[in-house]
């Protein structure tokens, strides 16, 4: 009995059950969603922009201004880095950057690290990070003893 059902189906005769008279439509293709951008990051994606780079002058300038304008009291970071130019993560980015360079200014009579020589002589980079690595780590030892020494002293083993 089953097969009776089907054989007319399979010939292409239309029967009373079967749906071979209605024809489905094509189906729709899914709309393809791009994710928002920012207004801001529109501008970046244009063919003739370009990323604008500072010099390390321009950027103390840029970090004076805001830093004056944030001990004023009378603006938020968001509105001095705006003013100045730059986004807030710029400004964070060259304050970190920033300062190591015045820590190192500060202490100045202390021994100057050997500066790494770049452009491709890599062998010289590498024994002068092996000295300052040595260096660094007689300091730590002689910390280490000296702190070892205190206690010892302090728990009456001596």
């Amino acid at each position: 009995m089953a097969d009776d059902n089907i054989a007319p189906a399979a010939a292409g005769e239309a029967s009373e059950g079967t749906a071979a008279t209605k024809q489905k439509s094509p189906r729709r293709k899914k709309a393809t969603v791009e994710p928002a951008r920012p207004a801001a990051a529109a501008p970046a994606k244009t063919p003739g922009a370009k990323r604008k780079t500072h010099s390390d002058r321009e950027k103390a300038e840029k970090l004076d201004l805001i830093s004056k304008k944030l001990a004023q009291g009378k603006t938020t970071l968001q509105e001095a880095t705006k003013s100045a130019g730059i986004s807030v993560q710029s400004y964070y980015q060259w304050k970190r950057n920033e300062q190591p360079s015045e820590k190192q200014a500060a202490k100045g009579s202390e021994k100057k690290p050997v500066k790494a020589v770049s452009g491709g002589n890599d062998l010289a980079e590498l024994v002068q990070l092996e000295a300052e690595n040595n260096r660094l780590r007689g300091l730590l030892a002689e910390k280490l003893k000296a702190e070892n020494v205190e206690l010892r002293k302090r728990l009456g083993l001596d």
